[in-house]
């Protein structure tokens, strides 16, 4: 570079390059860095500094920038040198703009004008630039002022500026598709340019258009042919060889643009055998750049409607990558080899052998690609074998998210090809105990609902059979030190259904392995939980036999561990296993009847059972029921409450209304924080004094003169605390498709064998073929060449796939059911449900009288706190309205007997093999206590509701 810089740079850039990359530290290099950073803040502020010299200081702020330091101080510095005369420094400046800031800067706004000069300049250089700049910078707000300017700019006499200008549209289309929606047949007009630049540049524009709406381009098909023609005939200047391939990059383009435009459509694939062919036997194989394009014409053949010729051709070129030594070749091979199976499947076999050694390559990433095609070649033949092969592969690696994927494909396949469903329960304990807690619980539920189903004819045995060998098969397993959590909640369902279903094992074996699974997996309260249901049906199922239950001692002592769990979803679970214990056979045969997870259930939404009931409180005096579409939300039921306890009010503090500022001003919320608390605007004025809306209302046991602060609580969305009477019903759906292949295979396609091609082993003689490759060919490859989705068994396997699960059963499992009833509230995990995992939502719905309840507590949070946020609350400490009902009965009301009429308001109708009752005991005793009752009866008379005594019919009532 001499003494004096290269490029026109000083000595001293060039020596800070040199410094830089001498730095032999991070810190070494940040140093040199900060010290250039103060140099050049010193620097470039100088007013009357040269362009020569700013043109330099600009591109050392960008290396500054490279380097990961901030250079945001000459920023403004890169948008002035943009409207300097000078070509260069005009280009060093739009170079320096696209390279600092992005579509978003608040810079931008300052470069439209010059942009919009530059595009109109005379100089077909400056406008290059300015088109560069607009493909980098400008954003969908900005389209508006230049779109005129750059459809202009199509016509220009330049190639060059016409091929920017198609480049531009073409980001404009990117980022506001309504914007240049009526601009799209400019594309097509280009695509017949005279340069071949240009039609180049319009070739990317089209593929994303065509990508989008095939039909509406059918009619360039010929358009496109004829151009890959003249391209293939090398009608094109030298200019655009690339190692002496005539524009490869525009022939890569045109084949995936034909093979969209001849999916599925026989009439226009026929225009495109010939020039395909064409490439098939010019293409030179012995580049990187002639495979490239191989590759691309092999996908357009599997694309476009089956031809024999260009299916043999593609052969071909796939037995040539696949014995190539280079690993990317092997990769190209294998993959072009999985798109052509869906078409030809026999091609498969011919390379059976290079397939085996790409399996057992050492490189990672083809033997992912192999792996990938089996799944593709996979049929009732050879599942176990390339199953087999996966789960060892799954076992090897420690990437989870490959891990995952391989454990998904596992199962798939098995659910899809199983020959027995012996092997599909071993391939899913496999699966589970390698794969751990990365199986999806889709898979745990399928499992379930196999085992439940059974073959899915009417053949007893075969089910009883396939149900005695898991629970044998399961038994075993327990014997192991750690097992995922999915797996033992799929061990304990079964155990729990059928450990004792064929007699081989008793009641108290198959509890005690149930009891030790809950010791042994303390932590996870999910897996407990399905423990302790399991023991209740097998003791359901002793009893309704009338064979006499003996509690082992460790179930005993579980038993009353989590009667005192603190999670309400244990403690519930243990107390129904007591209430069950205590039943007679004819009544736990009703509510559990044995082998009955698959059964319908009629469910009762209107709730008739209680009719009854309702009718003897309202004659009792309690008052009807508000329906839902009456309510206005939590101020009908202060106004119901103010009612029946005005007298009460009185013996409260007073709090008088703030006194009103003279002018009234509106409260100047900020929209952060107005978005993050989710205020409901209401009519009266906001004050800024205030911190919550307050309302006077006239106390009706008081003077005129005295007033009640009542809390405004209309239309106000609640944040936390108790749900207000508009339940959010959360439903998810999940639905996935495969996607399937439209082409269908033509007829005289076994031809594409006719031809005799050298054989793998003749080409790598030096490699042995031992009798293992052999025989592992002759499992993966060998048998019926047509893809089988029936087992070899003569019964009819279910196949519980995860993405069609839903269409599979037409008969809805109980829980599939009962999950419908519980659509608006969410209950612990159900033991039941083979459908989509439930996710934990927020907490129930209560009844209007269970809201008047959290009013009546005194821990309960003002409404208010929640409308205005913590911050709120904190300023201003939200009167105290629960000193106006002191001398209630309210602090002898008992919460825990409030169950019943919880219960009652919102019965859960689940099967009890679903493991939810609607049985809620107090957790201090295991009665209820007479006292508190009596309290609670009183109260709820003066509110107007009939007090609810414990039924003793009652869980025969809601069972029965």
């Amino acid at each position: 570079m001499g003494s004096q810089g290269g490029f026109y740079q000083s000595k001293e850039f060039l020596d800070l390059v040199k410094s830089i990359g001498e730095a032999r530290s991070k810190a070494e290099e940040d140093r040199i860095v900060l010290g250039e950073i103060e140099t050049l803040k010193r620097r470039i502020s100088d007013p009357d500094i040269p362009k020569r010299k700013m043109k330099e200081y600009i591109i050392r702020l960008v290396y500054v920038e490279m380097l990961g330091h901030d250079a945001s101080f000459g920023y403004i510095h890169a948008v002035k040198m943009t409207h300097d005369d000078s070509l260069l420094v005009k280009r060093t400046g739009y170079l320096a703009v696209t390279l600092f800031l992005n579509e978003d800067h608040d810079l931008i706004i300052l470069i439209v004008n010059t942009i919009q000069k530059d595009l109109k300049s005379d100089n077909y250089l400056v406008v290059c630039t300015a088109l560069n700049a607009v493909c980098k910078l400008i954003n969908e707000e900005t389209i508006p002022a230049l779109l005129p300017l750059v459809v202009d700019l199509l016509a220009h006499p330049k190639e060059a500026v016409r091929k920017k200008a198609i480049m531009a549209l073409h980001r404009f289309y990117q980022k506001s598709p309504s914007s240049v929606s009526h601009l799209v047949s400019n594309f097509r007009k280009r695509l017949c340019d005279n340069d071949p630049g240009v039609m180049g540049a319009t070739l990317c524009p089209l593929f994303e258009l065509i990508t989008i709406d095939v039909n509406s381009y059918k009619d360039l098909v010929m358009s496109f042919v004829s151009i890959l023609k003249q391209v293939t005939e090398r009608r094109l200047p030298k200019a655009y060889d690339y190692h002496q391939m005539p524009a490869p990059f525009i022939q890569i383009k045109l084949l995936k643009i034909l093979a969209l435009l001849g999916s599925g459509d026989k009439q226009a694939s026929e225009n495109m055998y010939t020039v395909v062919g064409d490439i098939f036997r010019k293409c030179d194989s012995s580049s990187n750049i002639g495979n490239a394009v191989l590759y691309e014409c092999i996908c357009c053949v599997s694309s476009i409607y089956p031809n024999p010729k260009l299916l043999e051709s593609a052969a071909d070129a796939i037995s040539r990558f696949l014995k190539s030594d280079s690993h990317n070749l092997k990769y190209m091979g294998i993959d072009a080899l999985g798109r052509l199976i869906k078409i030809s499947p026999e091609i498969a076999e011919q390379h059976q052998l290079a397939v085996i050694d790409c399996l057992e390559d050492p490189d990672d990433t083809l033997k992912r690609k192999t792996f990938e095609l089996l799944y593709k070649m996979t049929k009732s033949t050879n599942v176990e074998v390339i199953v087999d092969r996966m789960i060892d592969y799954m076992i090897s690696i420690n990437d989870n998210h490959y891990k995952t994927e391989i454990a998904s494909r596992c199962v798939e396949l098995a659910e899809q090809f199983a020959p027995s469903n012996q092997w599909f329960i071993q391939t899913m304990n496999k699966v589970f105990a390698h794969a751990g807690d990365l199986v999806n619980t889709k898979v745990a539920h399928n499992l379930m609902r196999l085992i439940a189903e059974g073959f899915g004819e009417e053949d007893d045995t075969a089910d009883s059979q396939l149900r005695s060998s898991a629970v044998e098969s399961y038994l075993h397993i327990l014997g192991e030190p750690k097992l995922p959590s999915v797996f033992l909640q799929v061990i304990c369902w079964v155990l729990g259904e059928y450990g004792t279903a064929d007699g081989r094992y008793s009641a108290s074996y198959i509890t005690g392995k149930l009891c030790d699974v809950a010791e042994a997996y303390s932590d996870d309260e999910t897996v407990k939980a399905y423990a302790v249901t399991a023991l209740m049906k097998i003791y359901a199922i002793e009893i309704a036999a009338g064979r006499k239950v003996d509690m082992l001692p460790e179930c005993q002592a579980l038993m009353e561990e989590f009667l005192a769990s603190h999670s309400t979803d244990l403690q519930q679970r243990a107390y129904e296993l007591q209430a069950v214990i205590g039943l007679d056979a004819h009544a736990v045969e009703s509510i559990m009847p044995s082998d009955a997870s698959c059964e319908d259930i009629e469910v009762d939404k209107a709730l008739s059972f209680l009719n009854g009931y309702i009718q003897d409180s309202i004659e009792k005096g309690a008052q009807p029921y508000i329906p839902e579409s009456e309510r206005s939300g939590m101020l009908n039921i202060s106004n119901f409450r103010n009612q029946d306890h005005h007298e009460a009010s009185s013996h409260g503090l007073r709090f008088e209304a703030y006194e009103l500022p003279k002018q009234t001003v509106q409260s100047r919320i900020p929209p952060a924080s107005l978005a993050s608390t989710e205020l409901v605007p209401v009519s009266e004025p906001m004050y800024v004094r205030e911190s919550y809306q307050t309302t006077i209302v006239p106390s009706a046991s008081s003077d005129a003169g005295s007033t009640e602060l009542k809390l405004r609580l209309d239309g106000v969305q609640k944040k936390w605390g108790r749900q207000t009477h508009s339940p959010a019903t959360s439903t998810s759906s999940s639905t996935s498709q495969k996607t399937v292949n439209g082409i269908t295979q033509v007829d005289g396609s076994n031809t594409s064998n006719s031809r005799t091609r050298e054989t793998y082993d003749s080409r790598k003689q030096h490699v042995e073929v031992t009798p293992e490759k052999q025989k592992l060919a002759a499992s993966l490859f060998g048998g019926s060449s047509k893809s089988e989705k029936k087992p070899a068994t003569g019964h009819k396997i279910p196949k519980p796939s995860s993405h069609v699960v839903e269409k599979s059963h037409a008969r809805k499992s109980s829980m599939e059911i009962a999950s419908e009833k519980k659509a608006s509230f969410q209950q612990p995990p159900d033991l039941l449900d083979f459908g989509e995992p439930t996710v934990k939502s927020a907490a129930p719905s209560v009844d209007p009288f269970k809201e008047l309840e959290g009013l009546l507590e005194p821990t309960t949070q003002v409404a208010s706190d929640e409308n205005h946020g913590s911050t709120a609350a904190a300023a201003t400490k939200s009167p105290d309205i629960m000193g106006l009902y002191t001398e209630t009965h309210a602090g002898t009301y008992d919460k825990d007997d409030s169950d019943i009429l919880s219960g009652l308001s919102n019965p859960p109708v689940t099967n009890m093999f679903g493991g939810t009752t609607s049985m809620q005991v107090a957790q201090s005793s295991k009665g209820p206590n007479l006292k508190d009752a009596l309290e609670k009866d009183a109260l709820v008379r003066q509110m107007g509701v009939t007090p609810t005594s414990p039924n003793p019919n009652l869980f025969k009532d809601l069972f029965g």
